[in-house]
């Protein structure tokens, strides 16, 4: 049966579909949410009370809780007790930045490849024994290699993992990058974590030479660090590319919300 609700900001109709799939409070939230979207409710400002919500839209005060919990959870509201519930205001602060650049390439095996250009011993020297956690003088296998995309060189890779015969992950390394797998959801099961730094700089002579540009050209550089599952340190290494091959790209505020629907119920 669909009932006709209506309310403060709700100039079109609304119908909760008890019949229909979605659960009521998961309808509740996407039509707040709806009117959030429309403007009906500004970022910062208060939502009526549940006590309102529970008159304007003719459902139990449990209803109007989870439907308000469920925004929380995806950031388009936040509750203070004692205040009340408001539209969350943007926060730039908070603003996630989404590789989706890379994200394609490493994805693309059809034009992307990996050219390994050394795979070497090599001892640890104060920074890379630190970055490893290793002893200074350690031995450790350092890779050079180059991503190209269309046969042309796009990033520039170099590499230090770990010398441990009980880390399978080495084989692996020399045949791919470390973040192609990431990407693409197949990352290696032994990393549990990792920490990224995107940074400028400026590209030394050989880095120049092997992406083919122009000397002293300014480029991008991320830095990758992946810990096992027992916190240590798996590889460390860094890309460097020309700073158009990087572009980043976020939304701040609320999005369209489309079948709001709690991820604890499907």
């Amino acid at each position: 049966m669909n009932e006709l609700k209506g309310g403060r900001a709700a100039e079109k109709l609304f119908y909760i579909n008890r019949d229909g799939d979605l659960p009521v409070y998961a309808q509740l939230a996407e039509n707040l949410c709806q009117q959030i979207l429309a403007g009906s409710y500004r970022p910062g400002e208060k939502l009526p009370s549940e006590n309102m919500l529970v008159e304007m839209y003719k459902v139990s005060p449990m209803t109007v809780r989870r439907a308000i919990n469920l925004l929380a959870s995806q950031g388009i509201v936040t509750t203070a007790r004692g205040s009340g519930t408001f539209v969350k205001e943007v926060e730039l602060g908070s603003a996630s930045f989404y590789l989706q650049d890379l994200k394609e390439l490493f994805s693309d095996d059809a034009t992307t490849t990996v050219k390994l250009l050394e795979a070497r011993f090599h001892p640890a020297d104060e920074r890379v024994a630190r970055k490893l956690r290793i002893r200074e003088g350690e031995r450790a296998i350092f890779i050079r290699r180059l991503l190209l995309v269309g046969g042309e060189p796009a990033f520039y890779h170099r590499g230090y993992l770990v010398n441990d015969p009980n880390r399978p992950v080495v084989e692996a390394e020399l045949e791919v990058t470390d973040l192609k797998g990431l990407f693409q959801g197949s990352g290696s099961s032994l990393i549990k974590h990792g920490d990224l730094y995107l940074e400028a700089t400026l590209l030394d002579e050989e880095e120049t030479q092997l992406l083919k540009l122009n000397a002293s050209a300014v480029g991008m550089l991320l830095e990758h660090i992946f810990y096992d599952f027992d916190d240590g340190p798996v590889s460390w290494g860094w890309f460097v590319c020309a700073s158009t091959r990087l572009r980043l790209h976020t939304r701040v505020g609320i999005e369209q919300v489309n079948g709001m629907r709690d991820e604890r119920i499907r």
